[in-house]
């Protein structure tokens, strides 16, 4: 099978394969594209919790985006943890030269733990710079509610958070509603044309780990591949949705979903 979509991941990479950029690639791999990587940062962490993090050099970050894009030039860009403000700048300095439409921004700022990923002033910048640059943005809803300094309780004030986000620039907002105390999961997509709520099923597990990142990573390789953002949105959450049912209850804390239950394996491969 060859891939449909090259996609460039410029995130940071989590040693327990739940999240981050090993989420990424397991994403777009088992949804038929072609992964490339631009790693922002190293973490060492476990289902537990994070134990630290070390940051890439913001030169070799920039080289890295350009350097990969100039040879294989990606159809959409998944971008994940940018730590610092100098990250941000690096990043934001190699995406004007590759000219890449697609940008999917997933600001990621805290571990399903509890640990803090991102600094003030990046946080800062984000609102200012990056947002601009994103074609979709996918924030949870304690992110959404730092980028836009709101709290959000209800449907409504998601709805009101993702218009702020579409004022500071972004072009399509999907903010995500598990935190919401529902029965359901209400993920909520807002642009200037339209408003779309997506309703799944509440899984009670606490294997939840690298969801975000996951479902960012989907919609880029539905995106890459053609489809509109909303339907993009939409085949993304099913992905998650069935990732976290299998989920392979690995690890002591918050487990990693099941990237793979979207593979059928070739029976000459069984």
């Amino acid at each position: 099978m060859k891939p449909k979509s090259k996609i460039l991941i410029i995130a940071g990479s989590d040693s327990s394969g739940g999240a981050g950029i090993q989420a990424d690639i397991k994403t777009i791999t088992t949804l038929g594209s072609y992964a490339m990587t631009a790693i922002t940062a190293v973490t060492t962490q476990n289902t537990l919790g994070v134990k630290s993090i070390v940051g890439i050099n913001n030169k070799e970050i920039f080289n890295q985006i350009v350097f990969s894009s100039k040879d294989i030039k990606p159809d959409a860009i998944k971008i994940g943890m940018l730590h610092s403000s100098e990250v941000i700048k690096s990043v934001l300095k190699a995406l004007d030269i590759i000219k890449i439409k697609k940008i999917i921004l997933d600001p990621v700022m805290v571990a399903k733990g509890g640990a803090k990923l991102i600094d003030y002033e990046a946080i800062r910048l984000l609102k200012l710079k990056m947002i601009k640059k994103s074609f979709l943005i996918t924030p949870n809803i304690p992110e959404a509610e730092i980028l836009t300094n709101t709290k959000i309780l209800t449907i409504e004030d998601m709805i009101f958070a993702a218009n702020k986000l579409i004022q500071f620039g972004s072009k399509n907002v999907l903010i995500k509603g598990g935190h919401l105390k529902e029965k359901s999961v209400k993920d909520v997509f807002v642009n200037k044309e339209d408003i779309k709520v997506f309703s799944s099923k509440r899984y009670l597990t606490k294997n939840t780990h690298g969801t975000g990142c996951t479902l960012s990573s989907a919609i880029s390789t539905f995106l890459s591949c053609g489809k509109t953002v909303k339907k993009s949105c939409e085949l993304g959450i099913k992905y998650v949705n069935s990732a976290i049912k299998s989920n392979p209850n690995y690890g002591k804390g918050h487990g990693p979903i099941n990237h793979l239950n979207s593979v059928e394996i070739n029976k000459k491969f069984r």
